[in-house]
């Protein structure tokens, strides 16, 4: 296996990184499980609890970019910490919330830290694993969001068993304190990586400087803005699918609490799957066509799940390539990213193009809400995952191929 030809400092970065962002998916997938919940206990409409899903995801491409340029600045390594912190201690806050304004303010605040995570986790671990290993590594780690959705489906379905539901939707929340204990971890076992080191001794022996805003220099422009829409497309396919899963089994497909947190685990199961086959198809077929394969299967997918009259047998079925398709699309995308831009601007390139991706995606869960208003959830959904999905395959196609390319200070 491709991990025993790794030395001890990459796995402990893989395994802080992995954990990051485990963690990371429990925080934010938690509140998808909980917007029934609270639409009946506050009297919230779906728009609403669109805006709240929307204004976390605006907030975390501002956090994901931030983030970025302050770990070209300061060290991949002190800035991972501050976002896992920051991210842990809102969504505790979130618990004690008493109406729908409190909670958007807490959940935006807490997608700064939600967003940051993820661009200086996959930054620091593409910068510290060889070329070869380095779709299955930062794919590896993109599968840990699988493991943490799962771990927020079992704690819905447990906690809501044991406790009321008043009380239930608060208690997840509170769980979310718990990833800031890995700050301890990290501190003990992360140094920053060589390639980071020798592009700051670089700068300070030669006097030249980089400035988070050359991602939009003429070089680099068309690489940021393409990037960009190939992340768009990703994220609005996803959000749309995944913030309203639940609450399309519960309402329209009218599936109890076991029941919806059954059919999600046989998603999540595909997903954490789809997550580690399409990190080592990245490495052995190439960034883009990994993209544009499962950008195909997955938009079919989502129609067939969401537009086509099937069975809830059927549906439990498709629900494991579902998973498959929709998240292992993400697997090249921290290698990918981290390819496409030179050491001095890599955290803020690939910050701001993922996270772009994110600010603009986190528009479907509203459209969403506001869709399902004139039309079936089911329908709203499909309509806007599949349009994303395209949007992936023409973005794919104008970009260039970086596979196996090798990161050092100069590029």
């Amino acid at each position: 296996m491709w991990l025993k030809e790794t030395s001890a400092p990459e796995r402990k970065t893989l395994t802080a990184a992995f954990a990051g962002y485990g963690v990371d998916a429990f925080d934010y997938m938690i509140y998808t499980f909980l917007i029934p919940t609270l639409i009946t206990a506050w009297g919230m409409s779906k728009v609403e609890a669109g805006y709240i899903a929307t204004g976390a995801l605006i907030t975390s491409a501002i956090g994901g970019w931030a983030a970025g340029v302050l770990a070209d600045r300061y060290g991949r390594v002190r800035i991972l910490q501050l976002t896992v912190l920051w991210f842990a201690a809102f969504t505790f806050i979130s618990g004690f919330t008493q109406n729908y304004e409190q909670l958007f303010f807490t959940r935006a605040m807490q997608g700064l830290g939600f967003g940051g995570e993820w661009s200086v986790g996959s930054v620091l671990v593409a910068e510290m694993i060889q070329a070869r290993h380095r779709g299955k590594a930062t794919g590896l780690v993109q599968s840990s969001w699988a493991v943490g959705w799962a771990i927020a489906a079992m704690a819905y379905w447990g906690v809501y068993a044991l406790v009321e539901p008043d009380l239930a939707w608060r208690i997840l929340f509170w769980l979310g304190v718990l990833p800031a204990f890995l700050i301890v971890y990290i501190r003990r076992n992360i140094d920053e990586p060589e390639v980071f080191k020798a592009s700051q001794a670089h700068q300070a022996a030669t006097g030249q400087t980089s400035h988070f805003l050359e991602i939009f220099a003429p070089r680099l422009l068309p690489t940021t803005l393409r990037a960009s829409l190939l992340s768009t497309g990703m994220m609005g396919a996803y959000y749309a699918v995944t913030t309203w899963l639940p609450t399309y089994l519960k309402t329209e497909r009218h599936l109890s609490v076991l029941g919806t947190s059954s059919y999600l685990l046989v998603l999540i199961l595909g997903s954490f799957c789809g997550y580690l086959t399409s990190a080592w198809l990245s490495d052995k077929l190439g960034r883009r066509l990994g993209f544009i394969i499962f950008a195909t299967c997955a938009g079919t997918l989502v129609v067939a799940y969401t537009l086509i009259p099937i069975t809830d047998g059927m549906m439990l079925v498709l629900g494991f390539p579902l998973g498959f398709f929709l998240s292992g699309i993400f697997s090249g995308m921290g290698a990918y990213l981290s390819e496409l831009f030179p050491s001095s601007v890599r955290g803020s390139g690939q910050g701001f193009c993922y996270n772009f991706g994110r600010a603009v995606g986190a528009i479907c869960p509203v459209l969403v809400g506001y869709l399902s208003n004139s039309m079936p959830l089911g329908n709203a959904i499909g309509y806007l995952a599949a349009g994303g999905y395209l949007l992936v395959v023409l973005s794919a196609l104008t970009l260039p191929e970086t596979q196996g390319r090798a990161l050092d200070a100069h590029n």
